[in-house]
């Protein structure tokens, strides 16, 4: 879309985008763009929600009236529950995926326990993926367990730049990703609500990135508290 928005803005048509990955947009410079803090493949945040859509949009074509950019903004709100399709999916009420004992797991190290439910959940995100043919993760281009790798190293970092944190989006993203397929592949699949409650306060991933908000939010730089405060978890779960 930046190459298509610099195109029409050159033949004398004004283009506004939304991005979804702001370290993307950072490098691209589109012409005007509204940065979201919604999961990848939701641009306007959650469906069956047109109050909060129009909000969305009318943020995004309030871009237009600024006359010349590159213009970058982000969007306030997280992204509202799936009321609609959490009542269709009212009977899953057990935990998607067993990562076996719990007390087993709190005394090894976090990336022992990533290492773990990764490993548990790769059958059944390998079976998500035979279902439907595709999969939406790999966008990073590294492998769950090297995604889970770079998470634990960044929050266990005794300094890190702005510039060690910018990948941090796409790879919490894409890790989302692969669990939340794996839980899709299970009997009974969680209304969307309560999958999100699942993957950031029942799993080791979610602990992780509690921490690494944390350190991101003591941070010296104000890039890397912005990406701590918006990008790694929802703010309606904190």
């Amino acid at each position: 879309m930046s190459a298509i928005g610099h195109y029409l803005e050159s033949e004398g048509i004004a283009t506004a985008a939304i991005s979804l990955v702001r370290e993307h947009t950072e490098v691209m410079q589109p012409p005007r763009a509204l940065w979201v803090p919604f999961p990848l493949g939701r641009p306007l945040g959650v469906a069956h929600h047109a109050d909060f859509q129009r909000r969305v949009l009318r943020a995004l074509l309030s871009l237009f009236e600024r006359a010349s950019g590159p213009v970058l903004e982000d969007f306030p709100e997280d992204a509202p529950a799936d009321v609609l399709n959490e009542a269709d999916h009212a009977q899953g009420e057990a935990c998607p995926v067993f990562f076996g004992s719990q007390t087993s797991l709190s005394n090894a190290s976090t990336a022992a326990q990533l290492q773990a439910e990764i490993a548990a959940l790769a059958p059944w995100q390998a079976l998500a993926a035979r279902r439907r043919g595709a999969s939406a993760f790999g966008l990073s281009g590294l492998a769950p367990s090297a995604l889970a790798n770079t998470l634990v190293t960044l929050a266990a970092a005794s300094t890190t730049t702005a510039s060690d944190w910018q990948r941090v989006k796409l790879a919490v993203d894409d890790l989302r990703t692969y669990y939340e397929e794996a839980a899709a592949a299970q009997p009974a699949p969680l209304p969307p609500a309560e999958l999100e409650q699942w993957f950031y306060r029942q799993t080791a991933v979610g602990a992780l990135l509690r921490d690494l908000r944390s350190v991101g939010m003591a941070h010296a730089d104000a890039p890397v508290r912005l990406i701590a405060e918006r990008m790694l978890i929802p703010r309606r779960l904190l």
